[in-house]
């Protein structure tokens, strides 16, 4: 008999007792205070704040771009806390992708160039990676701007290009810090939808980090930052999502 019963998804992303402080001349600044979060495979989880918040300090955590004062950041059962520099730098080629509200591409690479650049470092040739790039810059929109560079495109256009880096290697997180942030309405809702599609296709966990309210609408669940604490942890049930997005 076939069982019919739904797999519980997997934690992929764990944070225990996660704190973290900056020294300030002589004060300490504690910017996240005791974080204890599950994001589990396939979520697409909203951190919202205000600035100030420590939104971006937890992504920078649970990304592994800083280490916390206190506390572990588990992704894939990895404890990431505990890594080299250059054993953290492998694991994110492997395994994590990012979009970046100021695109971060690289002036003098064409778009397929950016979007193929995870990939060499994962040791493909460069006629797979090529070929790769060129197909997933086609699915965002910009078959026509294969050869062109940044300077050539417009923001939304290189963010577009931005997403196709991100997912380019199928990777099991993709960090989104406010990513529209630098766009307008219209293009917002064309690069949210591709983000959501693409994590949706290949069941990867999507950690988004905005100020803006309008965002959460794409996300499975929202946790809110208030002076680096969780306030609040909700999850958006699918008929809410549905209402919201149509």
């Amino acid at each position: 008999m076939e069982d019919t019963a739904k797999k519980t998804p997997a934690v992929m992303i764990k944070v225990r007792n996660l704190r973290k402080e900056y020294r300030l001349e002589d004060d300490t600044v504690v910017a996240l205070k005791r974080i204890n979060l599950d994001i589990m495979q396939g979520e697409i989880c909203c951190i919202f704040g205000t600035s100030g918040s420590g939104k971006s300090t937890l992504l920078n955590q649970l990304a592994g771009l800083e280490k916390p004062t206190f506390g572990d950041v588990y992704i894939r059962g990895v404890p990431i806390t505990q890594l080299s520099e250059n054993e953290l730098a492998a694991f994110r080629q492997k395994h994590i992708g990012f979009v970046f509200q100021s695109y971060n591409l690289l002036p003098f690479m064409t778009a397929t160039e950016n979007v193929a650049m995870p990939l060499m470092f994962r040791g493909e040739s460069k006629r797979l990676r090529t070929k790769k790039a060129v197909a997933i810059l086609k699915k965002v929109g910009l078959a026509n701007r294969l050869r062109h560079y940044p300077r050539q495109m417009s923001g939304g256009q290189q963010q577009r290009v931005g997403i196709a880096r991100a997912f380019v290697a199928k990777p099991d997180v993709v960090f989104a810090d406010e990513p529209t942030g630098n766009l307008d309405s219209k293009t917002t809702i064309e690069v949210m939808d591709m983000i959501k599609a693409f994590a949706r296709k290949f069941n990867q966990t999507i950690v988004l980090v905005t100020h803006d309210p309008e965002m959460a609408k794409y996300a499975d669940r929202i946790v809110t930052l208030v002076d680096g604490k969780i306030v609040n942890d909700t999850k958006v049930a699918k008929g809410e999502k549905d209402e919201q997005t149509t």
